[in-house]
């Protein structure tokens, strides 16, 4: 068994296949609302290997004019992010520890070529909420190290269904995606995977 860095938490097959497909219907409520659009790296300007979208009073966006943060409108359509699905927020309640509700829900959709570099989320006031990691669909090689870029980081695949929890000292754990494996889920109509993140933004 993998040992991972304290405060990381794996939860395989967490949701059911049943749990999934609402889980997957819901999100595509969200998509219609707020369509995925690719973002640009700070300072670049280069366009990030996968596509995201929102959910929440708050969405994370980045740009080359003015780089990593948290808004509360879409930047393409102007308009709000719309609401966190409930089973997100079942999920929220059921993992976080934390007394206050999520503000917002990062969606990132992975196509079978997509990747994610090594990074931290740290772009939340508050560091004390974790983050609540959901994965759909096809399955990936998530990697994940310490809070600095040059410790040593180990690999573990995560299936649709599976929960990951960054917390405590976890919580600014190095971490991304080195691969995509195709045609490992149905849950999806097509090939790629949805990584859902929970974040809470701001101290309550």
């Amino acid at each position: 068994m993998i040992q991972l860095p304290p405060g990381i938490r794996h939860i395989p097959g967490h949701l059911d296949m049943d749990a999934q497909r609402l889980l997957v219907d819901e999100i595509r409520r969200v998509v219609a609302d707020a369509p995925l659009y690719v973002p640009a790296m700070p300072r670049t300007g280069k366009p990030m290997r996968v596509r995201m979208t929102n959910c929440g009073a708050l969405g994370w966006v980045t740009d080359k004019e003015r780089g990593y943060r948290y808004q509360a409108t879409h930047p393409v359509t102007g308009r709000h992010w719309p609401p966190i699905p409930p089973g997100l927020l079942r999920l929220w309640d059921d993992f976080s520890r934390y007394p206050h509700p999520p503000e917002a829900c990062l969606v990132n959709f992975y196509d079978p070529r997509a990747r994610m570099g090594l990074h931290q989320d740290r772009d939340e006031e508050d560091f004390d909420a974790p983050v609540v990691s959901v994965s759909l669909g096809d399955a990936c090689l998530f990697r994940v190290g310490g809070t600095k870029r040059a410790d040593a980081t180990m690999s573990l695949r995560l299936e649709s269904g599976d929960v990951v929890l960054l917390a405590g000292e976890g919580r600014l754990c190095y971490h991304g995606v080195d691969r995509i494996y195709p045609e490992t889920s149905t849950i999806l109509k097509g090939a790629g995977r949805i990584n859902l993140t929970l974040r809470r933004v701001t101290k309550p």
